[in-house]
């Protein structure tokens, strides 16, 4: 809890900004980027979630992989997050806030077999494509072409996180059929 007193600028409000963005356009994708951050930020625990949790004959790749993954995505939310101040924003930043913005449901606590892991990961990834793909959409028709920008970059990075998931997850591992049951 904070003790200062003078707010600078309550959260979910949007002021003037320096890209000279119209107020109500900055506003819808103040709230996209804003959803963004919240995904990218479940995406993130649950990554890392993993990352502590793997094991088996391909651990040691796999370990490796999921802690380039979350640190990418941790990356990403900052530069989402610094996009919303841009644009006169309030990222979201609290826990709370954060969980009731996400639009992806997190795993739950419990620790699974790496390939369930691994496919609750893509259909995480599936579902932040989509978002992706909508609030780039959404900010060129704005004209905020700095923010379709942004995220036509960050959205190459998901592709790849997931394509490689995707081939952790097929049937030619090392990892024999009578460990996962």
């Amino acid at each position: 809890m904070s003790t200062q007193k003078n707010v600078r600028q309550e959260a979910g409000t949007v002021g003037e900004n320096p890209l000279r963005l119209e107020e109500e356009k900055a506003e819808q994708i103040i709230d996209a980027l804003n959803t963004d951050l919240a995904d990218a930020y479940v995406l993130y625990h649950q990554l890392h979630k993993h990352h502590w949790n793997v094991e088996g004959a391909e651990h040691l790749g796999i370990h490796r992989f999921l802690q380039e993954a979350y640190e990418e995505v941790e990356e990403a939310a900052d530069e989402i997050a610094e996009r919303v101040q841009a644009l006169g924003g309030v990222p979201n930043a609290s826990m709370a806030t954060l969980s009731d913005a996400a639009t992806v449901e997190p795993e739950d606590e419990d620790v699974y077999d790496i390939r369930t892991s691994l496919s609750n990961d893509l259909d995480m990834y599936g579902d932040i494509i989509e978002s992706y793909r909508d609030h780039i959409e959404l900010a060129e028709g704005l004209g905020d072409h700095g923010t379709a920008h942004m995220l036509r970059e960050q959205i190459i990075e998901v592709e790849e996180h997931a394509h490689v998931i995707d081939h952790y997850l097929e049937d030619d591992t090392l990892v024999l059929d009578s460990a996962t049951k």
